[in-house]
């Protein structure tokens, strides 16, 4: 992953695996989803970018034993858990921005990196024309950005201090306001000229989550990292503690002791020209 200035620094080497696993199975959905709809017969290799904890990584790897995977994050804490299972996949620590496969792939696999890294007009075209013609680009992103949980996360961030001062740098809060991911067409326009094939879908889960304040433990493991991060620790639990009370009221547990909370996730498959 690659973030805009200073958000590396913010948010870029300290990513909680366990945080992140806490929902393992929500996450999971799509990224199989995305994976269903790559049609490649017998690929040599296969890069998974932002490939985390490497759960789907060796679904991939046993989908296509014979092929050569490799695993690529930015997280060093993320690549010592993927690591600590026994694979034949090899994991490298890289970021999207300036990676360069040094051949080319028959898959480029990413699932809910890319929304981190900047500049997607160049990005996904660039991607398209690392695969060997008739490669396969397969990308899922989070469209979370017009979801309460986040238009909240940036809200608290600009008056949740004292007498509604703004918490953390200015830096910070112009981070979280870039809008990560464009509309649909906007990938469209971008990917066709280069493709034999290409499908751009989205998609809504309403995820139905448990434990005390689900929706607060869900962020903490993606989009809130930057936040948290970012704040020293005083501002930090002031911070938690408004963007909590905000979460509770707006996600409301039900009758049956579950939260429910609805998130939107952009797809696409694009498929190289031979």
């Amino acid at each position: 992953m690659s973030y805009e200035p200073d958000q590396g620094r913010i948010a870029g080497r300290q990513w909680n695996p366990n945080q992140y696993l806490k929902f393992a199975d929500q996450r999971l959905r799509p990224a199989l989803e995305l994976l269903e709809r790559v049609d490649l017969a017998t690929p040599e290799l296969i890069y998974d970018l932002g490939c985390g904890t490497g759960q789907i990584t060796r679904v991939i790897a046993q989908r296509w034993p014979a092929a050569t995977v490799y695993g690529l994050d930015n997280s060093p804490e993320m690549l010592a858990k993927a690591a600590a299972e026994p694979s034949d996949i090899q994991w490298l620590e890289a970021d999207v921005s300036d990676w360069q496969p040094a051949a080319a792939p028959d898959l480029i696999y990413s699932n809910a990196t890319l929304h981190w890294v900047v500049g997607h007009r160049e990005l996904f075209p660039r991607l398209l024309q690392m695969l060997k013609p008739g490669g396969v680009l397969a990308v899922q992103m989070p469209l979370s950005w017009d979801a309460p949980s986040h238009r909240l996360m940036r809200e608290t961030l600009a008056h949740g201090g004292a007498n509604g001062a703004p918490l953390g740098t200015p830096e910070l809060r112009q981070a979280m306001d870039r809008r990560w991911v464009e509309d649909a067409e906007q990938y469209y326009d971008w990917l066709v000229d280069g493709s034999a094939a290409l499908d751009i879908w989205a998609s809504e889960y309403l995820q139905v989550l448990a434990g005390p304040d689900p929706v607060l433990e869900w962020v903490k493991g993606t989009g809130l990292r930057p936040v948290l991060n970012g704040l020293d620790a005083a501002e930090r639990a002031q911070f938690l503690h408004g963007y909590a009370a905000r979460l509770r009221e707006t996600y409301p547990m039900r009758a049956d002791g579950s939260t429910l909370y609805p998130f939107r996730r952009l797809f696409l498959v694009a498929q190289r020209q031979a």
